[in-house]
């Protein structure tokens, strides 16, 4: 038959993408599905053993996969990596932290901390990656892992809600700076996951019992959950998506 539309492509042969955060969780959960739509995917993190683990798991399975040992928070050497890395054409933004405790207890250390990696860091990983994007005249997707917090308020979140807000705002001062360049900047904004990370929060079951009480679905987030979403941002199949949050929370933030 003729006159037929084509769906864009989820397809990201031939496309270098840059994961950072990407020891373990999310992060190598993001650049294992990114892997095997086809791209040759750089782990970045600060522990060189996860990230290498990764990568040769990622290989033995016949995937394209580098590691890229990065600490994020140290701006000029992460800027000079990133220089001598080349250009990306995918960026997922990972790296982040999280120190859950009432507003009354978080001290300057604990603001400084998440703030540095969750703000300070990812901004800077973004504008580098983004800029050199565009001075490359590459159309590139650049995907800043936010979180349902960056939307709505929680009990012990005030901080990393501060974090996740701040995240949705330069994402979307950066789709408007960058998109004439034909790049886009989405967040992708996850509801409770089970991570290593986020295990010992949900080993209290009255925590547990209030977190599925907001999740709609019924269920806690699993990573396989964000694998087609990461895939489907980074890809043509969102190619006119820009400035924009992508909710996978299980419906916590519909009321």
């Amino acid at each position: 038959m003729t006159g037929l539309l084509r769906t864009p492509s989820f397809r990201l042969d031939g496309k270098r993408a840059l994961v950072t955060g990407a020891g373990r969780g999310i992060g190598l959960a993001a650049a294992t599905a990114l892997a095997e739509a086809g791209a040759d995917v750089t782990l970045a993190a600060r522990s060189s053993d996860e990230i290498e683990a990764g990568a040769e798991a990622l290989r033995a399975a016949g995937f394209r996969a580098g590691a890229l040992r990065l600490d994020v928070t140290d701006l000029a050497e992460t800027e000079r990596l990133l220089a001598s890395a080349g250009v990306f054409d995918v960026l997922v933004n990972n790296a982040g932290t999280n120190r859950p405790k009432p507003m009354r207890e978080i001290t300057a250390e604990d603001f400084d901390a998440v703030m540095d990696l969750n703000v300070r860091a990812a901004y800077f990983v973004a504008r580098n990656v983004a800029g050199a994007m565009a001075d490359a005249g590459v159309k590139g997707s650049i995907i800043n892992v936010s979180s349902q917090m960056g939307h709505v308020g929680g009990v012990k979140r005030t901080l990393y809600c501060a974090s996740k807000f701040a995240l949705e705002g330069i994402t979307k001062a950066m789709a408007i700076e960058f998109g004439p360049a034909g790049i886009r900047v989405n967040t992708l904004c996850p509801t409770f996951i089970l991570t290593e990370m986020t295990r010992p929060f949900l080993a209290d079951p009255a925590f547990r019992d209030m977190i599925l009480s907001k999740i709609k679905l019924g269920r806690m987030g699993e990573l396989e959950d964000l694998m087609g979403p990461v895939v489907f941002l980074a890809s043509d199949a969102s190619r006119l998506m820009t400035g924009s949050s992508l909710m996978v929370d299980g419906g916590w933030t519909a009321e």
